[in-house]
């Protein structure tokens, strides 16, 4: 399993190239799985539904299950937010796992930068960042593609991921 991060500034675009990638990793034959990490206090239940009402009544985890989809929620009720490689060990096999946040986790992580957001570039402080998807050129010895064009940055993202195993070992060192 191979494992890549998304890095870049709210509002550079990370969540629609990652929709724009999906499917071309569909394509060619990839299972494509994604760890997105949210703001405190995001919620994928609905309030009202039994799911939710189980959690809020204490339940330390609740699995919901249909012919269509399962979903687990785990309440961490104060403990630790859990670091990347203990979701990662969470997660089925599948050819490659794309992180978009975790930006604290020595991964290798694609730079995704918009121009018109204002922002600097994030490559020069992150070490982590190993090519950049960019609107606009950038001075660089970093390999760098046009961020609408999903083949490049596609085999960008792919030539840069390492193994789930090495991502666990480097933030295991970073601790």
């Amino acid at each position: 399993m191979k494992i890549i991060g998304l890095a870049g500034w709210s509002g550079a675009g990370k969540t629609t190239l990652l929709t724009r990638l999906i499917p071309h990793f569909n394509v060619q034959g990839l299972r494509v799985s994604v760890i997105k990490h949210a703001h405190h206090h995001f919620d994928v239940d609905v309030p009202g539904k039994d799911s939710w009402r189980h959690r809020e009544a204490g339940a330390a985890e609740v699995l919901v299950s249909s012919a269509n989809r399962w979903a687990l929620m785990h309440e961490l009720r104060g403990a630790a937010e859990p670091r990347l490689p203990e979701l990662l060990a969470k997660l089925s096999a599948v050819d490659l796992v794309v992180v978009e946040g975790f930006k604290r986790e020595p991964h290798r992580k694609i730079e995704v930068y918009r121009a018109a957001n204002g922002k600097p570039l994030l490559f020069p402080d992150d070490p982590g960042i190993v090519g950049i998807a960019a609107d606009v050129a950038v001075e660089t010895r970093l390999p760098t593609v046009h961020l609408d064009d999903i083949p490049a940055v596609a085999a960008l993202v792919l030539r840069s991921a390492m193994t789930a195993d090495e991502a666990m070992a480097k933030s295991a060192l970073a601790r």
